[in-house]
């Protein structure tokens, strides 16, 4: 009897020992899940935190000087690196609602920055006119200044040929004035005739003198309208390039990156409010 009592409570305290130990164990499988499950739940939130960090980063980025396109592959490579980081996770799943959103956004970005990739390529066109233009300038007014002076020359050249017998004729005229008639040898009849000649050639003369002098001024005002006209021209020319060159110290991909950057952080956002057990605080 004594035997079979102390093999009874033997029995009862191994059965009481394995039932402590598998429920020893069960709360520690349950302590391990849930261990397990607040590890992941950190890892989450840390792949998240950095994402959009990155993220807001480059949307904040400002490029040091022109051209700013040289910059745009660079920044599409790290973006998209930052994305493809993110996706490739273990601890992240995203759905098709996220991956549609964000291919969506890195197209558009990436269409914008080729817009402006080219834009500016045009605009650096511009520069090499714009120095053209004011080269053209200094030739302008050095052709203008060249051709004045090769024409005040001709134009004294012709003057001094002809006020020699303009003079020879008014000195002549005079002294036709001054003669005396008389009935044997210079009439009056030949005086007035010889009068009239040379007054005749002596109008001829200026008129000569008058149409050349006319003509200088004529190809001079030409020469000045021409010269003018075409400098105008360049200098409103010039004036517009300045204006378009301009845009070029301004980094206009700031805004469009900035767009795509908060445009990405709210699509990471609401993938994690449509999962609302690993959300993280929004950025």
């Amino acid at each position: 009897m004594g035997y079979r009592t102390g093999s009874r409570k033997s029995g009862e305290r191994f059965q009481r020992s394995q039932h402590e130990k598998a429920k020893t164990k069960t709360h520690k499988h349950k302590d391990k899940s849930k261990l397990s499950h607040e590890e992941n739940e950190v890892t989450v939130e840390k792949i998240v935190e950095k994402t959009l960090t990155s993220t807001k980063k480059l949307g904040e980025q400002r490029f040091a000087i022109s051209p700013f396109s040289q910059y745009f592959d660079d920044w599409l490579i790290n973006l998209k690196e930052v994305l493809a980081e993110f996706e490739s996770s273990q601890a992240i799943t995203v759905d098709e609602t996220f991956v549609k959103e964000r291919e969506r956004i890195v197209f558009q970005v990436e269409r914008e920055l080729t817009e402006l990739k080219q834009a500016e390529a045009a605009l650096n066109l511009k520069v090499r006119e714009l120095a053209d233009n004011n080269h053209l300038l200094v030739e302008l007014d050095a052709d203008y200044a060249a051709k004045t002076r090769e024409l005040g020359p001709r134009r004294n050249a012709e003057i001094e040929r002809l006020t020699p017998n303009v003079k020879q004729l008014e000195e002549e005229l005079e002294r036709v004035k001054r003669m005396k008639t008389s009935i044997f040898s210079f009439t009056k009849k030949a005086k007035a005739k010889k009068e009239a000649e040379t007054m005749h050639k002596l109008e001829s003369a200026k008129a000569e003198l008058e149409r050349v002098v006319e003509k200088f001024k004529a190809e001079q005002e030409k020469l000045h309208d021409e010269y003018e006209k075409k400098k105008q021209a360049t200098i409103d020319r010039v004036q517009e390039l300045e204006k378009d060159v301009e845009k070029l110290e301004t980094d206009t991909s700031a805004t469009p990156r900035h767009d795509a950057s908060s445009t990405l952080i709210n699509a990471i956002n609401a993938l994690f409010q449509r999962k609302p057990a690993s959300s993280p605080g929004p950025l």
